[in-house]
């Protein structure tokens, strides 16, 4: 292991290793787990810490007024309802209300409760502040470690090393010692991406080791051969190999980027606090410029703060760990967190997939406190360029969220854990309920029976409308007091001002209201995935903001956008005053090929920045690592979108028996789901323009010369593996060889 400022071995991809064991236990299962809580065998109680006292105050709080709100709403429900109507449906409509609209005041009651706490500061948090200036020890050694997969090159790199820029430029003005090794962890399968990857830190570790330019930070790369659990099994790897080197470990995703005082930060807090094992900080979505992702990016920015510090207010030391732009601390980690698979076969078996969730409660088991800093500035991660990528990602997250509600029962983890493998499960799960909760309300009317009373043909019900409005309220509340609050800190103008951040807020609205059918038929068809066992596609997101084709857009939408259009016109034409029934659903799903494609444009999100809509402070005044990290990959866009991509050819017929208007009406659900699921047309062979574009900048920093030979010709080293050796390395002049650990 080379010493801190010693420079490194260019012909090492990683340092000598120094094992250490990471042991999963076993799971006891679910019944295993009540049995052991009704006889008293469960695992000791977590000893109390000073915020305690608050968090539970905190809870019980959310907890009662998450109640209130169901049982008001419940109780319009019930005095709307004609008399003699309790029926078997009538009562599970009202049993789905009553748990939907407590899922819906949940959110609410967490955006409350963050900005009382952004308004009046919470004196039991953690934040950035009380460290500043805290000297780190020269013994802190922390581990920066990306695991990637198979990803867009030109970004990952660029932002690594923006990342890394401004980490040696924090560390020289900060006078902190040099205790940051870096570690790009490859599970691609490509041999061809493997060797552009292999350059590209051949390029990094020249850069950062030169001791003129500041500090020195060791680059490190290592390939996993046996590719086993995903980004799990590769951080777990690394820290089995090299996890006995430091006391912290930075895990950041591929297209993460973070500031260099964020990251001492991170560790000035881990230093303060030696109970801490987990701090996360809440990343700014930011990096594209479609619409779409601007949607996200401002939503993220504005009212995901409110939620942010919500749930920071009644989690505590109990909190979140998102996977990625957070810090751990090493030795806890490996003794406690090890992750067995889950016994059993089907979707909801096997490797865990959302393990980052599980992570932090066993970290907490353990005894170490997990909390969420969202105050930390200078994290950052891309959102989904457009919709197609955002079911990708959330369908995996959909199985591995109803995954960790199989460990409800574990026992010794703390009931606000418990309680988040409910929420992350119901997340995904929300969404069918919702749907049977609307058929459940058409029931009467497919039966042949009315759905109300003849004076009150032809207008909504009253009571329809107390609900709805109920329910637009919990939801657009959070909104509301996120936009109040930036305006009575005078933040508007990072905004575009007032008038454009109202003007903002309300067009966000309108387009997420637009995309939540879309998201709801989307994760309905995921959770029916899970559970029946439906192979699951893993596939990194687009790291570049390519536009949706509208072939493409046809091949995933076009079944259920046709289907929707013919559901309505089948409505209508029956019961033409009942539109109020189905076209708040039907009508953003005829819309959704349009939609997808329209949001996707690069162009009209730039349009919507050049006239100050949806900005966000980060484009405002882009802080300097993401105008190093992304500004170079996103430059050339553009000509990345111009390659040609293959595009779905056909998509399968449906054939409904149109044998009774219920079943027909389930068929289309169900129909119109598998083309949400359809694959995407997936690009092999070659790589990126923007992957060219980001590679060459990092070539030329360490030799100008040399860049175009390597990227014209072939890569700097040609990698094989020799049984039981090292890799052998077959440079294009002269013989060199590479160790590879």
């Amino acid at each position: 292991m080379p010493t801190p400022g010693q420079p490194l071995p260019l012909t090492r991809t990683a340092p000598p290793l120094r094992r250490g064991s990471m042991t999963p236990r076993p799971w006891s299962g679910w019944w295993r787990g009540l049995l052991a809580a009704a006889f008293g065998r469960a695992e000791a109680p977590l000893a109390a810490a000073p915020w305690a006292p608050a968090a539970a105050r905190r809870r019980r709080r959310l907890l009662l007024l998450v109640l209130a709100c169901a049982a008001f709403g419940t109780a319009v429900l019930e005095a709307s309802a004609p008399a003699g109507a309790r029926d078997a449906w009538a009562l599970a409509q009202t049993g789905l209300f009553a748990l939907l609209f407590a899922w819906v005041a949940a959110g609410c009651v967490t955006a409350l409760m963050g900005y009382r706490s952004l308004l009046r500061g919470d004196r039991h948090a953690l934040h950035a502040a009380d460290v500043a200036g805290l000297p780190i020890a020269p013994d802190a050694r922390t581990a920066i470690v990306m695991p990637i997969c198979n990803e867009d090159i030109g970004t990952v790199v660029a932002g690594l090393r923006a990342t890394c820029e401004s980490l040696r430029t924090a560390m020289r003005h900060d006078g902190a010692p040099e205790v940051f090794d870096v570690f790009l962890l490859s599970d691609s399968s490509d041999p061809a991406l493997r060797e552009v990857e292999q350059a590209a830190w051949q390029a990094l570790a020249a850069t950062f080791a030169a001791a003129a330019g500041g500090p020195a930070i060791r680059v490190y790369y290592r390939w996993r051969q046996r590719r086993t659990r995903k980004k799990a099994g590769n951080v777990a790897d690394f820290c089995r190999r090299w996890g006995r080197d430091y006391r912290y470990m930075v895990v950041l995703d591929a297209d993460s980027a973070m500031s260099g005082e964020a990251l001492l930060s991170l560790v000035r807090l881990m230093e303060a606090r030696p109970r801490v094992g987990i701090l996360q900080t809440a990343p700014r979505a930011c990096g594209h410029d479609s619409l779409h992702a601007r949607v996200q990016q401002f939503a993220g920015r504005v009212s995901g703060a409110l939620f942010s510090a919500g749930l920071r207010y009644w989690q505590l030391g109990e909190s979140h760990y998102w996977g990625h732009n957070a810090i751990l601390r090493v030795e806890p980690f490996m003794r406690h967190c090890a992750l067995a698979s889950l016994p059993g076969k089907g979707g909801l078996s096997g490797a865990i997939l959302s393990h980052d969730f599980v992570e932090a409660a066993l970290m907490r088991r353990a005894g170490y406190e997990v909390w969420l800093v969202p105050d930390i500035e200078g994290s950052f991660e891309q959102p989904p360029p457009h919709l197609l990528d955002e079911l990708q990602r959330d369908r995996r997250w959909c199985q591995g969220n109803l995954q960790n509600a199989r460990l409800i029962a574990e026992p010794g983890l703390a009931p606000v854990h418990r309680a988040m493998f409910v929420t992350g499960a119901m997340s995904y799960v929300a969404s069918p309920l919702w749907l049977a909760f609307a058929l459940i309300g058409v029931l009467p009317w497919l039966a042949g029976g009315a759905v109300s009373a003849p004076e009150d043909t032809g207008t909504v019900p009253t009571a329809a409308l107390l609900l709805w409005g109920l329910t637009l309220a919990l939801l657009f509340v959070p909104r509301v007091l996120a936009v109040r609050l930036l305006l009575r800190r005078g933040e508007q103008a990072a905004y575009g001002g007032t008038r454009k951040l109202v003007a903002s807020a309300v067009l966000e609205a309108l387009l997420s209201a637009l995309m939540a059918p879309v998201r709801m038929l989307a994760h309905s068809v995921f959770v029916l995935g899970a559970l029946t066992g439906l192979k699951l596609q893993w596939k990194s997101p687009s790291r570049e903001a390519t536009d949706v084709g509208w072939r493409e857009a046809l091949a995933r939408f076009g079944v259920s956008a046709a289907l929707a259009v013919a559901v309505c016109a089948w409505w209508l034409a029956g019961q033409p005053a009942e539109a109020w029934r189905v076209l708040p659903m039907a009508l953003p799903l005829a819309l959704a090929v349009p939609l997808a494609v329209l949001t996707s444009r690069r162009a009209l999100g730039l349009a919507s920045k050049r006239h100050g809509w949806l900005l966000t402070p980060e484009e405002s005044r882009t802080p300097a690592v993401l105008r190093a990290a992304w500004g170079p990959a996103r430059s050339d866009d553009v000509a990345a979108s111009a390659t040609p991509r293959p595009v779905l050819r056909g998509a399968g017929v449906a054939t409904l028996a149109w044998g009774g208007r219920g079943a027909a009406l389930a068929g289309l659900a169900l129909a119109g789901g598998v083309a949400m699921v359809l694959p995407r047309p997936v690009a092999t062979g070659g790589l990126s323009a923007s992957d060219l574009a980001a590679l060459r900048i990092v070539m030329q920093a360490q030799s100008p010369a040399a860049a175009p030979r390597v990227l014209a010709q072939r890569p700097l080293f040609r990698f094989t593996r020799v049984s039981g050796g090292p890799v052998v390395g077959d440079p294009p002049r002269a013989r060199r060889t590479v160790t590879s650990i």
